[in-house]
């Protein structure tokens, strides 16, 4: 819980107590290596970093990626919270893919950890959207739905992705003169990268732990009384942190599955 003051259009301060997504991102990848079916791939890293050219150019594109993704998964939740009713996030200026307004609430996150990280062979990364604790326990539906929003975004990213890299397989649009090129190299490690990190971020913050974003999700499928109940007893700080724990070991243990399958189909179709 934190105090959050902000001025709106009218000059008017308005004060308000706000409950944060707390790491709606956390992210740790490898710098990697183009695999001949995606062009990318996601690991976690040895102790010392590649810092050859090819590797701090990989490392800077995946930080490029990571940096739209969160931007866009933290206006998601902005942008279905003001359609429901709170308006914290948008007063913040987070309804953009501007990603200056969430650097700013998230500096650490966004920017100074993954950078660092990254020079110490991974890059790990986080951010946040504030919201009203009150609106949600006002109507726990729409809070649902706004955490489901930030996932929906991935998926999407990941999506129109996978869609651009299948129909490249299938027609060959950036190898028509028969022969590869370095740009063509770039667009589809790009391309790759967005849906094997769209991939990751999504399906982490689906997971139902708090503080990700299915622990509130999931309120979707009980009854209003009992989703309140539910939603006073993961928000104790710590079930937040054992919760956070839980879901990054079982995580590590499920996403080689997701991600084989979700390659599979990239590669080989339904």
């Amino acid at each position: 819980m934190v105090c959050y003051t902000e001025k709106n259009g009218s000059g008017v301060v308005q004060s308000a107590a706000l409950q944060t997504l707390d790491l709606a991102i956390l992210v740790r990848v490898q710098a990697p290596e183009p695999s001949p079916s995606t062009g990318a791939g996601l690991g976690y890293c040895s102790m010392i970093p590649d810092l050859s050219p090819d590797a701090l150019a990989i490392g800077f594109l995946w930080y490029v990626v990571f940096l739209f993704s969160t931007t866009c998964h933290e206006a998601a939740h902005a942008l279905v919270a003001r359609l429901g009713g709170d308006p914290t996030a948008a007063l913040g200026g987070q309804v953009t893919l501007n990603p200056i307004p969430h650097i700013r609430r998230e500096p650490f996150g966004m920017v100074i950890v993954p950078i660092v990280s990254f020079f110490l062979g991974s890059m790990v990364g986080w951010a946040s959207a504030p919201y009203d604790p009150l609106w949600q326990r006002r109507y726990p539906r729409r809070a649902a739905w706004m955490a489901l929003a930030g996932p929906a975004a991935n998926f999407s990213l990941m999506l129109i992705a996978g869609i651009t890299l299948r129909l490249n397989f299938r027609y060959g649009w950036l190898h028509r003169g028969g022969s590869s090129s370095s740009g063509e190299s770039f667009v589809l490690t790009a391309l790759a990268i967005f849906f094997s990190l769209n991939l990751l971020l999504g399906t982490f913050n689906l997971l139902p732990f708090p503080p990700l974003d299915g622990s509130s999700a999931i309120t979707l499928l009980m009854p209003e009384a009992r989703a309140l109940r539910y939603l006073d007893w993961i928000q104790q700080s710590g079930f937040r942190m054992f919760g956070l724990i839980i879901a990054m070991l079982l995580f590590g243990r499920i996403f080689p599955y997701v991600q084989t399958f979700a390659q599979q189909i990239l590669t080989h179709g339904l």
